[in-house]
């Protein structure tokens, strides 16, 4: 796993760290890590290709958080999972199948994600942007190799 770059902005703009992983444990490792920062309330937008590994990302995150990564798989068609049992719960949002929509109209406000940390994989289907979210963003280099960017959006 490789730092690229991290850089800090002037207050109220976002900052930006970089990580190359060269494996789905690595991956996995970068949102472990991630995990440890977060505290209830945090929303985890993540964006990239199918097959970049935001599934993979979350696994590590639940692993984070103290939840068994074995019981994470893809909300696709169920649009929202909640796991129990770690310091904070995670719920893991997928909105790959839906068209734009807010999140109040998704309810996500209503589930009591004030008492955990939101992963919402295929943020670019909500009809705004969440102030103070932290946009995670994989890319594809190759077949095992993967560019993830973390970017904090300032608070509104």
């Amino acid at each position: 796993m490789t730092l690229l770059d991290s850089r800090s902005g002037h207050p109220g703009q976002s900052r930006r760290t970089e990580r190359i992983t060269r494996s789905e444990e690595e991956t996995a490792a970068v949102a472990r890590e991630l995990a440890s920062t977060l505290g209830a309330g945090d929303v985890l937008l993540l964006s990239g290709n199918l097959g970049a590994g935001k599934t993979a990302f979350v696994r590590g995150l639940a692993e984070g958080l103290g939840v068994s990564g074995d019981d994470v798989s893809s909300p696709t068609f169920t649009l929202i999972h909640e796991y129990r049992g770690g310091r904070l719960r995670l719920y893991h949002a997928d909105l790959y199948r839906l068209e734009r929509a807010a999140t109040e109209d998704l309810g996500l406000d209503e589930l009591g994600v004030a008492d955990g940390v939101l992963a919402i994989e295929w943020p670019d289907r909500l009809s705004h942007r969440l102030a103070g979210a932290r946009e995670i963003t994989i890319e594809i280099i190759d077949e095992t190799t993967r560019r993830i960017s973390e970017r904090t959006l300032p608070s509104a």
